[in-house]
């Protein structure tokens, strides 16, 4: 879950997987240190280049490695392109190329219309465990103006380059996933980027972050965010991970995102208020309050199935057993 996509580097072939997992987290390394120096000072205007900045150095311009706590609006080191890979360059899962064309749009989970400054604001507050940005700040406007700007480069592009590079999307197993089998997925195919106690691999570059980032943990995202549900987490790693070789089958990605979200991370306050109408709230939300009887172990964990069957009888008139 790194802002640098090894697809184009040299790798010399390697027999065997750690190896070649070895060599992507050289090569990402690498890459991070082969990257331009940031310049000392950040621009006031609110250009392009800025938006991209901020995305990928998201924790020394606008997180705890700030030196100005005033500027701390990020509550972790990880960079917005932790997911959104090579700066939201990258078409496929979580693309920014497509983002800007989205919005504005209604939000179920607000209860109204939203554009995309709140959608940044949203990621702020829970995938980057922080706050809200203003909205005529010059961070916010230089972020809005690269991914309009991305959005502009999406419709100039061929079919060919607006191809994503990825495997066949997640289809959910019909079975709830068991942390204790993405355990062993994690050691054998996860651990060596993301370390054994998920806290990521820090960044030796002049901008800081992570080149791996954490997947649990107080620097991670917190329990509002969109990937700590397990069916959002799935389908990213389905498409994306490992780094450079995303081959893990729909079991292998189902239970790992399950052991992922098994940890502890920061915790979000409010989050009661999330979807006014709670039939509308996913399945997978791993939090409270809900609109059925099903246990808080099932929303995270599954199997969705029956939940998913529930509210559709509840639309067609009937309520059903559990």
């Amino acid at each position: 879950m790194n802002d640098r996509h090894p697809r184009g580097n040299p790798v010399i072939a390697i027999a065997g997987a750690f190896a070649l997992g070895t060599a992507v987290v050289v090569a990402a390394i690498a890459t991070e240190r082969r990257s331009p120096r940031a310049a000392d000072a950040d621009p006031a205007e609110a250009t392009v280049e800025y938006g991209r900045r901020l995305l990928r150095e998201t924790g020394r311009l606008l997180g705890p490695d700030h030196p100005d706590p005033a500027m701390h609006y990020s509550g972790t080191s990880m960079a917005c392109a932790a997911c959104h890979l090579d700066v939201g360059m990258e078409p496929g899962t979580l693309t920014l190329l497509t983002a800007a064309a989205k919005y504005p749009r209604f939000s179920g989970r607000d209860g109204g219309e939203r554009d995309l400054r709140d959608r940044i604001n949203g990621c702020m507050v829970r995938s980057m465990s922080g706050r809200e940005l203003p909205r005529d700040s010059a961070e916010m406007t230089a972020m809005v103006a690269y991914i309009t700007r991305l959005g502009a480069e999406h419709d100039l592009m061929g079919a060919t380059r607006r191809a994503a590079d990825e495997p066949p999307a997640f289809a959910e197993p019909d079975r709830a996933a068991s942390p204790e089998a993405g355990r062993v997925v994690y050691e054998r195919r996860c651990m060596l980027c993301h370390g054994a106690n998920g806290a990521g691999l820090h960044s030796a570059d002049a901008t800081g972050g992570y080149v791996f980032p954490p997947l649990w943990g107080p620097d991670s995202y917190n329990i509002g965010a969109g990937m700590h549900r397990v069916l959002t987490a799935a389908a990213f790693i389905k498409a994306r991970m490992p780094l450079g070789e995303a081959n893990l089958t729909d079991a292998e990605a189902f239970d790992v995102a399950a052991y992922i979200n098994s940890h502890p991370r920061p915790e979000m306050s409010g989050l009661d208020a999330d979807y006014a109408d709670r039939t509308t709230k996913p399945i997978d939300s791993p939090y409270p309050p809900w609109a059925d009887p099903f246990p808080a172990a099932q929303h995270k964990y599954g199997p969705f199935a029956p939940i998913r069957e529930y509210y559709k009888r509840q639309r067609a008139g009937s309520t059903p057993d559990r």
